[in-house]
Formats: C-alpha cells, structure tokens, sequence
C-alpha cells in the first residue's frame, strides 16, 4: 500500500505531463512467458462487427495498430500485467475497481485491445458488469444475445461471442442488458460452468472479466472465486486512499497483480 500511496502523491505533483496511464506493480519482476496464440482464425460461426472508426475515436478506444502515447501506455501495461500473470501460469483476470468513475471498463477494453495487438496473445473479453454493462456501447454495437442470456439459460456461449473486424486475435462476450440479482448470478454454478467452458474452449486465450467496483456492491467479490488474478483500476483526483486501502482488504483472497493509476492534467478522472 504505500507504493500505492506514493503513487498518488507523486500524480498529484506532475500536473505538468501529459495526459496517460501508470500502472503500479507490487512484487518481483520475472521474465515474460508468453501465452501461444493461433497464427490464423476463422470465424465462420461468430458474430463478426465492423468497428466504426469514429465511434472508437469518440470511446477513446485504441484503433488496430494505433500509434500514440495511450497505445504506448497500454502496450507497457500489457507487458506488466502478461509477465505477473505469467510467472504464476495464470490465464483468467479480473478488472475492476474500489468506486465508481475510475475507468475500469474503458481500461479492461484498452488492455484487451493492446494484448490481442501482440501475434503471441489471444483475448477473449467479457462484460461481467450486470447492473451496468457497457462493453458493446465502447465498441459501438448492440447485441442481440448477452452473457446475461448465457446466464439465465436462454443462449449458449457460442451465440453471444463477437469478434470485431481489424482484431485478429480478439473476441468479445458482451452483455445485452442489466440483471436483477446480479450478484446471485455471479456466484452461480452457471457462471462457475461458463468459465469453466471458456477455459476448455480457448485454452490458449487470456480471459479478462470487466467486474462492478469492488465497494459499491458485492458483485465483484461474488465472482473473483472464478479467477485467478485482478487487476485494480483508481483514478487520480477521485479515488481516495481510504477506499482504495479497504478494496485490497476485500480482495485479500484474490491475487492482485497490480494497481492502475489514471492520472490527467487537469486532475479530472480523464482517460486517454
């Protein structure tokens, strides 16, 4: 924790830099161990979407092959996150964060985005925040078919997946609408199988879960048993230390590979 904290002051004293993300890492360094990716994919049966260029420049999502200081940003963290992940073998991560406004959607999607960029990584991105999804809204599509449906029993995992066009090695399990009792469906042996499907189905895939803030419901804590790892998204200028301090106390069973520091010039919780 007192990284953490050093981190937030040190945000505080470079109003001065331009706008990005810092990635704050506990634990010892180790070399990458890369997850082996399928040269070529087919999708004949997943639903393929065209990406609307604008659509992305306005979400602030990385474009394929983007150049520039939050491609870099995200490029660096992927390399942080893959080697934590990697010295333990791990495959399955959960995104979230303590509060709301801190950018953890937009994060796990960056982060998605800059692992399927590297020809080693596969992804498969899941919305898994039910009270309030917004995966498909960042990509700029509306599914038909949800994770909520899989978990319900109305569809199968197969009818959900989506894989955007420009992103060879990326797809995407999206959720269609809010779910009532979404905590009690994130414990469930139904979502307990649909990872364990995941698992078997892309056994060479890193899977991110983007997860509700940890403090604001017991969603997250009612799925990290699900996951190997997590990933803790704060933002400089909203989260407090307080609440960040008791996010790692509530996570304390599940292995967090490191702490996501959104820091802006203007000390708003921006993202770039």
């Amino acid at each position: 924790m007192e990284k953490l904290r050093k981190a937030l002051d040190r945000a505080r004293e470079e109003r001065g830099d331009s706008k990005f993300w810092k990635a704050e890492f506990q634990g010892s360094s180790g070399a990458e161990r890369p997850v082996p990716a399928t040269e070529n994919y087919s999708y004949t049966q997943t639903r393929v979407l065209e990406p609307n260029p604008e659509v992305f420049e306005r979400n602030r999502v990385l474009s394929p092959g983007e150049m520039s200081l939050a491609a870099d940003a995200f490029r660096m963290l992927r390399t942080q996150v893959v080697q934590r992940m990697g010295e333990q073998g791990w495959r399955t991560l959960a995104v979230t964060s303590p509060t709301r406004n801190e950018g953890r959607t937009l994060a796990a999607v960056n982060l998605a985005i800059a692992l399927a960029s590297d020809p080693r990584y596969s992804v498969l991105l899941c919305d898994l925040d039910l009270r309030s999804p917004s995966i498909a809204d960042l990509f700029g599509f509306e599914p038909t078919v949800g994770v909520d449906d899989v978990l319900s029993g109305s569809a199968s995992v197969a009818d959900v997946l989506v894989h955007p066009r420009g992103f060879e090695r990326l797809v995407l399990l999206p959720a269609r609408t809010a779910l009532n009792g979404s905590s009690e469906y994130l414990s469930s042996a139904a979502t307990k199988a649909m990872v364990k499907e995941l698992r078997e189905r892309y056994p060479d895939r890193i899977l991110i879960f983007d997860l509700p803030a940890v403090l604001l419901s017991d969603d997250a804590l009612a799925f990290t048993p699900n996951v190997e790892c997590a990933l803790v998204v704060i933002s400089e200028g909203t989260t407090r230390r307080e609440d960040v301090s008791r996010c790692m106390e509530m996570l304390q069973n599940t292995p967090v590979v490191g702490t996501l520091l959104n820091r802006s010039l203007s000390g708003k919780a921006s993202l770039v």
